[in-house]
């Protein structure tokens, strides 16, 4: 039996419906991070989300600073799952880009937007 060289359509399909939630989150999120470093948010409904509780209880434990470098990280998380996304569309998603092996998909589940093996990714460190 060869070994599979990518995953087949109806596995991307599965693939870019996880991602699509997990882009819709992760927008929804990096919003309520700008609204609230803009001062947008006023005393509405959003302001009681657990995400930003935080905030209301004291800025000692979250300042503006780390609100930024995690409004950061959400926006490299969000440009990552589109990247994917547009890998979903060329059918080259879930293929380690060091091996060219096919990515397993429980690290996918977990990872959408990985592009390593956790084997290539360990493997890089040393």
């Amino acid at each position: 039996m060869t070994e599979k060289v990518r995953y087949s359509d109806e596995e991307l399909q599965e693939f870019k419906t996880i991602i699509h939630e997990k882009l819709t989150l992760a927008k929804r999120d990096y919003d309520q991070m700008m609204r609230v470093l803009m001062n947008q948010d006023g005393n509405d409904v959003d302001d009681t989300s657990p995400t930003y509780k935080i905030l209301e209880e004291g800025s000692a434990t979250q300042t503006k600073e780390e609100l930024i470098q995690l409004a950061s990280r959400q926006q490299k998380f969000i440009q990552g799952l589109e990247a994917a996304l547009v890998r979903i569309e060329n059918k080259t998603y879930g293929i380690d880009r060091i091996t060219g092996k096919l990515i397993p998909k429980e690290r996918l589940r977990a990872v959408p937007h990985a592009t390593l093996s956790v084997e290539s990714k360990q493997n890089r460190r040393h």
